[in-house]
């Protein structure tokens, strides 16, 4: 896998969709779909007799599943939902009593699911990712179809058995699996970082430059109103912790406070943290690269195009960059909580954000990849712990704070001579890898430890 060029386009790192988890809400919810696609396939040439459907909840999905609305996801899915066209509200009213039935279609026989077609399994599974899901689709009480999917963060899956590196047969123009190789192609080749990326993207995708720019517009704009809604929503966010939503007072406090050194840091704060409250209400965001980061990148863009002003094709360029970051860690390290701690989600975001700092300001790609570089550096070994399975403590100031790195990781990227930086991206990436390997399991998105044990004070 590692040796595959990287084949990921923006638009899978990027996606539109309710909260509050990628891997546990996003990815649950296709692979449902998913499902639901197969047992129809499978019912147009084998007659159901009283069928029905069950759905195995394994590891970080089964710990902190009820949390981040995986039960939600699934019965979504099994609806026919997807992510990036399902109604948020219609999706967090799903199972709100434990009697609630919905009935889906599969070929001519309707099933029933209702909040005893999902089963949080509590015992060992083995299986190559903490994130496994298992389906069955069940006639005449004997099994008829069951698929076993892995959710991997950032809203991607795979299903048990398929040949990935057969799922996708076309080539970027400029393959690279490591940053070394990306600027090689760079310096050969005499183009820029958005050339490059705009070419495998035509490439892998058969998009227009013009309909690649629109999509990341598209992109862009969700983040904004992500942003915009989050700094006028008030109130208590969903769950038993009942955490009250901090960003539309933090807006004010820095519109009040304009005149102040302390008003930029307020300002980013808040951008964030509105992204991220959204998040966690369940509401429309941009994986970025995961739900559970969601508000890094956005509040950092809704700071340069706010304060900064910078035009567009800067902030298009920006997002190009970001993602060249996000590809080289999910390739050879992981996005995935489940995986890597929170240093594979905050970390990863914070370093996109540093690298789109840097790209919008006009610096090298050594800056940027330094920028990227620190930014990783200060996140390793961060545990993922959040408090009740939801994704609030302290997943929403984490957000904010990654901001805040990866703002500093892009000033002190900037202040020398770039080339002389000790550690590589390439390197910092073997490190997170490694470091997510050795971290304990009580560590990744599983609430078993850290400020998770400390539920009971909240």
């Amino acid at each position: 896998m590692l040796n595959e060029p990287i084949k990921t386009s923006i638009f899978d790192l990027f996606k539109i969709g309710p909260g509050p988890s990628s891997s546990h809400t996003i990815g649950p919810m296709k692979a449902a779909y998913d499902f639901l696609q197969r047992a129809n396939a499978l019912a147009a040439i084998q007659s159901l007799e009283t069928p029905q459907i069950m759905i195995h909840l394994y590891g970080s999905l089964s710990a902190t599943g009820k949390g981040h609305g995986t039960d939600r996801a699934v019965i979504a899915g099994l609806l026919g939902w997807l992510p990036d066209t399902c109604e948020p509200t219609a999706f967090t009213a799903l199972l709100k009593n434990e009697t609630d039935t919905y009935k889906t279609q599969v070929a001519d026989s309707q099933v029933q699911l209702t909040a005893k077609s999902i089963v949080f399994e509590k015992k060992r599974y083995e299986s190559p990712h903490p994130n496994t899901l298992v389906f069955k689709l069940i006639s005449a009480n004997e099994i008829v179809l069951e698929e076993e999917y892995y959710s991997v963060g950032g809203g991607f899956i795979q299903r048990k058995g398929e040949d990935l590196s057969i799922e996708n047969d076309k080539m970027p123009k400029y393959a690279f699996t490591t940053m070394k190789e990306l600027k090689e192609h760079l310096l050969k080749n005499k183009i820029t970082l958005t050339d490059l990326m705009i070419a495998n993207e035509e490439a892998l995708t058969g998009l227009s430059r013009k309909e690649i720019f629109q999509k990341i517009d598209d992109i862009l704009e969700a983040m904004h109103k992500a942003v915009k809604r989050g700094l006028r929503h008030k109130g208590l966010l969903p769950g038993t912790i009942k955490l009250r939503r901090k960003a539309p007072v933090l807006y004010e406090q820095a519109k009040n406070l304009a005149s102040t050194s302390d008003s930029f840091m307020i300002f980013l704060n808040a951008y964030c943290m509105a992204a991220s409250e959204e998040n966690a209400a369940g509401n429309i965001v941009v994986t970025a690269p995961t739900s559970g980061a969601s508000g890094v990148i956005p509040g950092v863009f809704f700071l340069l195009r706010n304060h900064y002003h910078y035009d567009k094709q800067r902030l298009r360029e920006g997002m190009l960059a970001a993602a060249a970051v996000g590809f080289l860690i999910k390739h050879n390290a992981s996005i995935s909580g489940a995986e890597m701690g929170c240093m594979g989600e905050i970390g990863s975001a914070s370093a996109m954000a540093a690298a789109m700092l840097a790209y919008c300001a006009g610096k090298s790609i050594e800056i940027v990849e330094a920028a990227a570089e620190i930014a990783i550096e200060h996140h390793l070994g961060m545990t993922c712990d959040p408090i009740g399975g939801y994704v609030q403590i302290p997943c929403i100031e984490r957000n904010a704070m990654g901001a805040i790195k990866a703002y500093n990781a892009y000033l002190l990227s900037s202040s020398g001579n770039a080339s002389a930086q000790k550690i590589s991206l390439d390197s910092v990436i073997k490190v997170m890898r490694a470091t997510g390997r050795d971290m304990s399991k009580k560590y990744k998105e599983t609430s078993q430890a850290g400020l998770a044990l400390s539920a009971t004070e909240c």
